[in-house]
């Protein structure tokens, strides 16, 4: 059970005793975080005459960045807010719990399933009504129901998401995405999140709806996901798009051809027909002017030390077709894979087979943010502390412990005025 659940603060007395101490951890995890398995390959390398004004192309098994523009700028998202939403509510609530819903849920702004006060929904279908028809009531209801507060759970959520993807520059303040100056993200931070959400089933399931019939009190009806590109771009399997006049037009797009996913973001387009366009457009970039090569499982790497680098299992990452490539081992367990420019491509962890002692500690899989968002990580301490996150001196002590564990381990429809 989630012991903040109404966002009580921690005892300021006792943590102020160890700051010191919490300072000097924070000071360390900055020093050993080093580069993983997410590069840009290209920034700026082809004009692609983008409307939007962030983008990101990330490669959805291995991080891997194809593209961006402006990628990590803090942006407004609007509703693809929900895509945050959507994967906390799935991970720690109960989905067959009956939700009562509140006035104010029932009366919030903006795109709505029209949920009436007092009345029940099942928790699973408020994240369909939410994901797929951009509920903001949904939403609020979802909020409350786990975290007493919109504000708590958007608290909760933000936290929680950053230890789990390793997100940098995103604040959440509530869970629908209608403006607050301090809601904010990046076209990188929300990749991240998107590729976290899309490996969790039941999330995968939901966005890919196209059309869900809707029972409510207020509303019967059959709804229609707000996402054109599941009609009109073969391979779309999801996710969301938004919109509030503040931010413009948000899209986050999940797509896979013959055996590879992308996730394209596009933040503050001009209109939604833009959005789409940007999102074509980077995708059609992705499948069809790169390939797909990997390192092989058994393959050896040599370091300048000496060092032995076996590569324990297939590591597949992305170049433009027909591009040259090298790769190279360093003297920190980590192997490198360069352009013929010498720009790095792909970076990556692996165990050291022979030399020195000092570099054993570094070897392993992870990605450049810090911490393992492997889906078995996903244990009970992780769900127990997600509300408590709300609590910023509970937070700190929170991440510090999980990063001091893991870290060294290594192991397109538009509504006016709304949030569509």
């Amino acid at each position: 059970m989630f012991t903040g659940r109404r966002g009580e603060e921690g005892t300021i007395g006792t943590w102020s005793r160890k700051i010191g101490i919490t300072l000097c951890a924070v000071a360390w995890l900055f020093l050993l975080q080093t580069e993983g398995e997410k590069t840009v390959m290209a920034e700026g390398e082809e004009d692609l005459s983008l409307y939007s004004g962030a983008a990101v192309l990330m490669d959805a098994e291995t991080g891997q960045i194809l593209y961006e523009k402006a990628g990590s700028q803090k942006m407004y998202p609007a509703s693809i807010t929900k895509i945050a939403t959507g994967i906390a509510a799935i991970e720690y609530g109960d989905l067959n719990d009956e939700v009562l819903i509140s006035e104010e849920a029932a009366n919030v702004t903006g795109t709505s399933v029209y949920l009436l006060e007092n009345e029940t929904i099942p928790l699973e279908q408020l994240i369909q009504g939410m994901l797929i028809n951009s509920g903001n009531d949904a939403s609020y209801a979802i909020a409350e129901h786990i975290a007493g507060s919109e504000y708590d759970f958007s608290r909760g959520m933000t936290d929680y998401l950053t230890k789990k993807t390793g997100i940098e520059n995103t604040s959440f303040t509530n869970p629908h995405g209608l403006h607050h100056d301090d809601h904010y993200t990046t076209a990188e931070d929300m990749a991240e999140i998107t590729r976290y959400a899309m490996q969790n089933e039941t999330f995968r399931d939901i966005v890919a709806t196209k059309e869900l019939d809707w029972q409510g009190e207020g509303w019967e009806t059959t709804l229609r996901n707000h996402h054109q590109l599941l009609w009109d771009y073969e391979g779309t399997n999801g996710v969301k798009n938004g919109y509030v006049e503040e931010a413009g037009f948000t899209l986050v797009t999940s797509a896979k051809r013959d055996g590879r996913e992308l996730i394209a973001v596009v933040l503050k387009a001009g209109s939604s027909q833009q959005a789409y366009q940007d999102t074509i457009t980077l995708l059609n970039l992705g499948f069809h002017d790169f390939e797909e090569q990997y390192l092989a499982a058994g393959q050896q790497v040599k370091a300048q030390n000496g060092s032995v680098y076996t590569i324990p299992d297939r590591r597949s990452f992305s170049v433009p077709k027909g591009a040259a490539f090298e790769i190279k081992g360093m003297d920190n367990g980590q192997v490198v894979v360069e352009s013929q420019d010498s720009e790095q491509i792909f970076t990556t962890y692996v165990p050291i087979e022979t030399g020195t002692k000092e570099n054993k500690s570094y070897a392993d899989t992870t990605s450049k943010k810090g911490g393992n968002n492997r889906r078995e990580d996903n244990n009970d301490s992780d769900m127990e502390n997600f509300l408590e996150g709300a609590s910023t001196t509970h937070w700190m002590r929170e991440m510090i412990t999980y990063q001091l564990k893991y870290a060294t381990n290594f192991s397109k429809v538009h509504v006016d005025d709304s949030s569509s």
